[in-house]
């Protein structure tokens, strides 16, 4: 397979010495696609042109490598969700420890006069200080969740898309490449076809030509031996 030679100038994260457990362990997108660029610049250069033999192989197994590896990258993103949640579920509990420790509180000096009220009035503040630090908690949470959401499909989308132009690039290449080779091809036939021709029509000319002068010869001798 072959594509016109680009630029090499692109930033290029390589770990070459990398082990295949411990890129499943430690995926990453764009160090992945930095592995695919390097796979093509890599790739073996045609001299005194712009093209480059690349292995197909190679390019299809990265591509592979990436498709499966995108779902491990979701449920990363969702275990992070997970443990927000989990968090949060823990705040909420605390504040429910508050509360009743509170409403326990405000229960033993019940038979205390003029505090019960105080108590309960305190209680009340509590809660309802609790109850809005949660709400702030899952809000924000809940916007980091959204927002982290809104990332992962974003570089998924910007993922397949470079795939996809990188598989039409490489295939547009291979293209060109086959139609220049076909076409010179076919001009070096051309040439051969009209040196055969050619040959062919002196050996026509040559043989015509002997046909013509050998009768000639045979009736002069002829008329000799008669005299």
């Amino acid at each position: 397979m072959a594509r016109r030679n680009s630029s090499p100038n692109v930033s290029i994260n390589r770990q070459s010495n990398g082990t295949s457990s411990h890129r499943e362990a430690d995926f990453d997108i764009q160090q992945e696609l930095a592995r695919l660029q390097e796979i093509i610049y890599e790739s073996f250069h045609i001299p005194v042109s712009r093209w480059t033999i690349i292995d197909e192989d190679k390019v299809l197994e990265q591509l592979e490598f990436i498709g499966t590896k995108i779902p491990e990258a979701i449920k990363k993103a969702l275990r992070v969700l997970e443990q927000e949640q989990e968090i949060l579920a823990n705040a909420e509990a605390y504040a429910q420890r508050i509360i009743q420790q509170a409403q326990q509180e405000a229960e033993e000096i019940l038979d205390e006069s003029g505090i019960v009220q105080r108590a309960q009035h305190e209680a009340d503040q509590i809660r309802q200080q609790v109850q809005a630090e949660c709400e702030a908690i899952q809000a924000q949470t809940m916007a980091e969740i959204e927002q982290q959401r809104q990332l992962a499909n974003g570089e998924m989308q910007q993922l397949y898309q470079k795939s996809l132009a990188e598989a039409q690039q490489i295939q547009d290449g291979a293209d060109e490449y086959a139609d220049a080779v076909l076409t010179r091809l076919e001009q070096e036939l051309g040439e051969m076809l009209g040196v055969v021709r050619n040959g062919r029509q002196q050996l026509y000319n040559h043989s015509a030509q002997r046909q013509t002068n050998t009768p000639g010869k045979q009736v002069s001798g002829g008329k000799k031996k008669r005299s």
